[in-house]
């Protein structure tokens, strides 16, 4: 059951990471990229911080401590436990494998620290604006985060599907943790479906205009070589 599992996920691979094309090649390298994210990360602090500035500040903390919790649980944890290779560096892969620029990464993959930590911001995010177009759009941005690894050669599908359960969970320890022993704390019974009204407009347009960037630069990039 196991070794059809492990073969499943290798063909599943090997397919996804196999459609491809230079717009989408230039898409996917700025977009698991870190600095294209800054504006989105920007927005989110500008919200947190618009209504409820002592709330903001353990606000901002406790999406710190997820942000650290799901990488080191996954870098730390989980690679170290099972030493998965990544496809990157598996030699029986090693002429199927389609890299993005020669990008190997590390030598294990499971679990998939981009999916853990964008699932984790996600969630954790999603819970406390509570907004089902801001749920949409971050959860939406989690996804194409985490299948940029797939379609860049460096991870299975199953270390993503690992990395999102991860993420989804240890966001929503992080945020009960939170919910109990700070939002009541600082925000004195705020119901906190209207703590963040407004304001989560502002994270959600912020990552549909990075986006809508990314989108635009990589048509322009179109048959150019990546840097």
């Amino acid at each position: 059951m196991l070794n059809s599992l492990i073969n499943f996920d290798k063909d599943l691979f090997l397919y996804l990471n196999g459609v491809h094309s230079p717009f989408w090649d230039n898409f996917f390298w700025i977009f698991t990229g870190t600095a294209v994210w800054i504006p989105f990360y920007i927005t989110v602090v500008t919200a947190l911080f618009v209504r409820h500035k002592k709330q903001g500040i353990w606000t901002l903390l406790a999406i710190i401590a997820v942000i650290v919790l799901c990488d080191q649980v996954s870098s730390s944890i989980f690679k170290d436990a099972f030493e998965r290779l990544r496809p990157s560096h598996e030699p029986a892969l090693e002429d199927v494998v389609r890299l993005l620029n020669g990008k190997k990464g590390g030598l294990y993959g499971f679990i998939s620290s981009h999916a853990a930590n964008s699932f984790g911001l996600a969630t954790f995010t999603a819970l406390l604006f509570r907004k089902w177009y801001y749920s949409i759009t971050v959860f939406a941005w989690a996804a194409i985060n985490s299948y940029s690894r797939i379609y860049m050669g460096l991870h299975y599908p199953g270390d993503i599907l690992g990395g999102l359960v991860a993420g989804i969970l240890l966001g929503m320890l992080v945020y009960s943790l939170y919910k109990r022993f700070v939002y009541r704390r600082s925000v004195k019974k705020l119901d906190n479906a209207t703590a963040f009204n407004g304001e989560v407009i502002i994270p959600a347009a912020g990552i549909l205009f990075s986006v809508c960037m990314i989108a635009l630069c990589s048509k322009a990039m179109t048959g150019i070589a990546v840097w």
